[in-house]
């Protein structure tokens, strides 16, 4: 009968479901988890230790509301750096999670060249956390794009794995291809402010199948790191005058001053 039949398939169900945790359970006891910036051992797979939590430079105070750059005094709205000041930003606000430093630089290179997957969890939950005051519920999240050379040689762009964890955590729709990169960049390091943000012009464009998704909507930028702003504010440009409602951004990590 139907009721027998569906008892069986709970009963199957729940065997292989504890066979899977004893799996787990034989696999954690043979390779414990590590932390995600060292060898030790941890609870759970892309944790931090509680020394590596400790240097981690979390930005958890008052910090400009267009970059997330950590400022002096007490958390207020609408504060901004001096180089917000004098900088334009086609963005209404930014946040970034990190202030860019050398443990922040290890966090950010295993994540980008060295396919260290399994800290993005860890990463997006705090980018997360730090763009909660900007989210709306309909906000698209969107990536910054690689170059399709670069997509090919890294199998994946941290920006759009990072964005895919940060939807998930606020409820989102994520679309990882609704701006693409039409020519080779290069590197933004050791290329002055100015330089910077020359070196992205015109760099980026809606693709034309997307572009419907951006008539009058808020979007969430995403990326692994901010350092003039350049490749930020080109990516909002193009989404502003594709005919979105409001550009804000999000970055793991903010690099304190610019060359």
């Amino acid at each position: 009968s139907g009721g027998k039949r569906m008892q069986r398939q709970n009963l199957h169900a729940q065997f292989l479901g504890r066979g899977h945790g004893l799996m787990q359970a034989a696999l954690r006891a043979l390779y414990p988890p590590t932390c995600a910036m060292c060898d030790a051992q941890v609870d759970q797979t892309g944790a931090l230790c509680p020394a590596c939590w400790r240097d981690m430079p979390f930005i958890d105070g008052a910090c400009c509301d267009l970059c997330g750059l950590p400022l002096p005094g007490a958390p207020s709205t609408g504060l901004q750096c001096d180089e917000c000041i004098t900088t334009a930003r086609p963005w209404e606000q930014g946040r970034a999670a990190l202030l860019y430093d050398d443990t922040a630089r290890r966090l950010l290179l295993g994540l980008k060249y060295y396919n260290r997957l399994d800290t993005a969890p860890m990463a997006a939950r705090w980018m997360a956390q730090a763009a909660a005051p900007m989210v709306r519920p309909d906000t698209l999240v969107v990536p910054v794009p690689l170059s399709w050379w670069r997509l090919v040689r890294r199998r994946y762009n941290q920006a759009a794995v990072l964005g895919h964890a940060l939807a998930r955590a606020h409820g989102l729709t994520q679309c990882p291809d609704l701006l693409v990169r039409v020519r080779h960049t290069g590197t933004q390091d050791g290329r002055t402010r100015a330089g910077r943000f020359a070196n992205v012009q015109g760099a980026f464009r809606v693709h034309p199948r997307r572009a419907r998704l951006l008539d009058g909507r808020h979007i969430l930028l995403v990326d692994d790191v901010m350092t003039a702003g350049a490749t930020l504010a080109a990516c909002a440009e193009c989404c502003l005058a594709g005919g979105a409602a409001s550009v804000r951004v999000v970055v793991l990590a903010r690099v304190a001053r610019a060359p």
